[in-house]
């Protein structure tokens, strides 16, 4: 009797620590994912290259790409006698132009690439550092397909509504003006920055469109004609 009483008081026992344990045990999550980088764009370069299936863009050319200046610029109204292209999409980042070189940029086999990113990133808290890298890893994506291919990246805008990073744009642009020296026969540093500043050392608020970072006509003359010179000089298609 007193045996058959000692074994329920075990398995009461027993029963009662599962129960505790039950019930201290956090309950099971379904973890949760995030949206990989290269899948943030699939809609917009879906789109790009189904508008490429109908009316193929020319091949061996100049192919733009990058951030919202670049998806923003009317490249074939600035450079109307060049078989130009332009890849860029808004809001995007260095890294996110490198996930999708390989999709957008190569297949076009251009003999020249001209690149713009790096305020996003840096409004975004990359480090200039980090930056120069991302733009590295971009040239190297470029050259692993297209080793003779020139890439000329265009240095990080001043602007009246990311001021307050332009100590941060101007680290970035000099790390990666060094970059473009170090393998000068492919790439090249096109440092606009001086002829975006007034005389009081501050962009015009006429260069920019009405968020102040994003360019107007006035702002894009600049580029144009700095690009048409280099180009004069350069003649990289030929």
């Amino acid at each position: 009797m007193l045996a058959s009483k000692f074994a329920s008081l075990c398995v009461g026992l027993v029963l009662v620590s599962l129960a505790s344990a039950q019930t201290a045990a956090p309950k099971s999550e379904t973890p949760k994912t995030e949206t990989p980088a290269a899948d943030k764009w699939e809609k917009e370069i879906t789109a790009m290259l189904a508008k490429d299936e109908k009316s193929p863009p020319p091949k061996g050319g100049i192919v733009f790409t990058g951030s919202s200046s670049i998806r923003l610029w009317d490249v074939a109204k600035a450079f109307p006698n060049l078989p130009v292209v332009n890849r860029g999409f808004g809001g995007s980042q260095a890294v996110d132009a490198t996930q999708q070189a390989t999709k957008i940029v190569t297949p076009l086999q251009p003999k020249l690439v001209i690149f713009y990113s790096g305020d996003n990133d840096l409004k975004a808290n990359k480090t200039p550092e980090k930056v120069a890298a991302d733009f590295a890893e971009f040239c190297a994506v470029v050259h692993k397909e297209l080793p003779k291919t020139k890439i000329w990246i265009i240095a990080i805008k001043p602007s009246p509504s990311r001021w307050s990073i332009y100590e941060k744009q101007k680290a970035a642009n000099e790390l990666i003006r060094k970059q473009c020296e170090q393998d000068s026969q492919r790439l090249l540093y096109v440092d606009i920055v001086p002829a975006m500043l007034g005389s009081d050392g501050q962009p015009p608020q006429e260069l920019f469109v009405k968020d102040m970072l994003h360019m107007s006509p006035a702002g894009y003359k600049i580029w144009n004609e700095q690009i048409h010179k280099l180009l004069t000089e350069k003649k990289p298609l030929e």
